[in-house]
């Protein structure tokens, strides 16, 4: 496995460079990159269990992204995934359709929408087929999303949101408040503050607990430390440590 991920890692930007497509009104100048590349390794420490890592390379191209990530736990579980997105821009704000795919046979999928310019609203939902996954979004997959933002703010944009699981009954909803503030050219400073409870499954017992993140981003690189109480609704607590390069 480590073989095959490592090989795909090294394919991944040539193979992305062949199957370019153009891009929406592009004429664009000759010699632009093609593509836009985000490589981001992370180490998760998770109280009472092993530590983790992720490797996750995401390109993106005009409205197209696609990404390949590979998730460790020890011995205890790996997991491989990929997935597609589409940005599509309407006179209204943007409509986003997502598909992933992982082994241990995941498959899943989502559809958001953001409507509005200055003042927008946000709602989406999301389907899986309920195979093994580790949740790396942290929020129910199985949900809906609805919620409120603006960029009314001087260099800022401000969302509050909730994600809340609609289908697989373990009552979990997690709300967000999402700052990012732009203090100068090429920085920008992201603060997600968010409170959860629910169950891990429906026969499991409630919980609550609170989490912050907090991403920095200069230029080409970024740091992202995070820590959630609770994480995806166990008893454990876990933070996270996530460096990032864009080429």
């Amino acid at each position: 496995m480590k073989r095959i991920l490592f090989f795909w890692l090294l394919l991944a930007p040539a193979v992305l460079a062949l199957a370019d497509p153009a891009r929406p009104g592009a004429a664009e100048d000759v010699g632009d990159a093609a593509w836009d590349f985000k490589l981001t390794p992370s180490y998760y420490a998770t109280a009472h269990q092993t530590g983790a890592s992720d490797l996750n390379l995401r390109a993106d191209s005009g409205p197209h992204a696609v990404w390949l990530g590979y998730y460790r736990r020890g011995n205890e579980f790996e997991q491989t995934r990929t997935g597609y997105e589409f940005t599509a821009e309407t006179p209204f704000g943007k409509i986003v359709p997502s598909l992933q795919l992982a082994s241990h046979g995941f498959a899943g999928g989502s559809l958001n929408a953001e409507v509005g310019q200055a003042i927008f609203a946000l709602v989406g939902f999301g389907r899986t087929n309920a195979k093994d996954y580790y949740n790396l979004n942290f929020d129910p997959n199985d949900s809906i999303t609805y919620g409120l933002g603006t960029r009314l703010l001087p260099k800022s944009t401000l969302s509050l949101f909730t994600v809340k699981d609609n289908r697989l009954h373990t009552g979990q909803m997690v709300t967000h408040a999402v700052w990012r503030y732009l203090p100068a050219e090429h920085q920008r400073l992201t603060l997600d503050l968010s409170s959860k409870h629910g169950r891990a499954s429906a026969e499991d017992d409630s919980v609550s607990g609170k989490a912050i993140s907090v991403t920095y981003d200069y230029q080409s690189v970024f740091v992202r430390l995070a820590r959630d109480r609770k994480v995806n609704f166990t008893a454990d607590d876990q933070t996270r440590l996530s460096l990032g390069l864009r080429f």
